[in-house]
């Protein structure tokens, strides 16, 4: 039986590690599934590595749909598939992932929730990779640096009271050597890490 999927922006750009990441509380309504952002007729509904997505026109401003690489309308392929998340936080993208799409099947008329069904961890087809280590964006990473007060910073610009980060952990005896700023991050029920190992810059 076929499944349309609606694809929702989960995240992009800035960073503070003590942010909560994951997807939102969504609701259904209705008995047959439909979906404002199908996939294009030349792509499936289940999304693999290497496929590529871009902006979906009909369901603006956050909507999201598969195309062809070679599509004009494709802006990110996608480095790494995952199941959706139910607590926030919970999914961890790899290193270099500039977005992160939320993939839920939608019921009813409604062109926004639905059931999460996977997290498409993206890369930007352009030269713009807001999510690189150190490039200030996406979500935190070794080798990105933050500010004394956990917040994700571009490396480059980064100036005084920043540190690297050297690894993430659950506890700070899990730093690795060379730490001189561990920092313990609020609780966030689904995060894989608790405490930021840094180093000065």
């Amino acid at each position: 039986m076929p499944t349309l999927v609606v694809l929702a922006l989960v995240l992009g750009g800035g960073y503070a590690a003590s942010k909560v990441f994951g997807d939102k509380d969504s609701t259904t309504s209705g008995k047959s599934p439909s979906a404002s952002a199908s996939p294009s007729k030349n792509t499936s509904s289940s999304w693999q590595v290497g496929d590529c997505g871009g902006p979906d026109p009909d369901n603006k401003p956050d909507g999201y749909k598969a195309f062809k690489c070679s599509d004009s309308g494709a802006t990110f392929k996608a480095l790494e598939i995952k199941e959706a998340g139910i607590l926030p936080g919970s999914i961890q993208c790899p290193a270099g992932t500039d977005l992160m799409i939320k993939v839920s099947i939608s019921y009813g008329s409604s062109k926004t929730g639905g059931i999460p069904t996977n997290t498409v961890c993206g890369r930007n087809l352009s030269g713009d990779h807001p999510g690189d280590a150190g490039a200030g964006g996406g979500q935190l990473v070794k080798g990105d640096c933050v500010t004394d007060q956990a917040k994700e910073v571009p490396c480059a610009s980064a100036g005084k009271n920043a540190y690297k980060v050297l690894d993430l952990v659950k506890s700070k005896d899990q730093c690795p050597s060379g730490t001189t700023e561990p920092m313990q991050l609020t609780l966030s029920v689904g995060r894989p890490f608790d405490v930021i190992c840094a180093a000065e810059v």
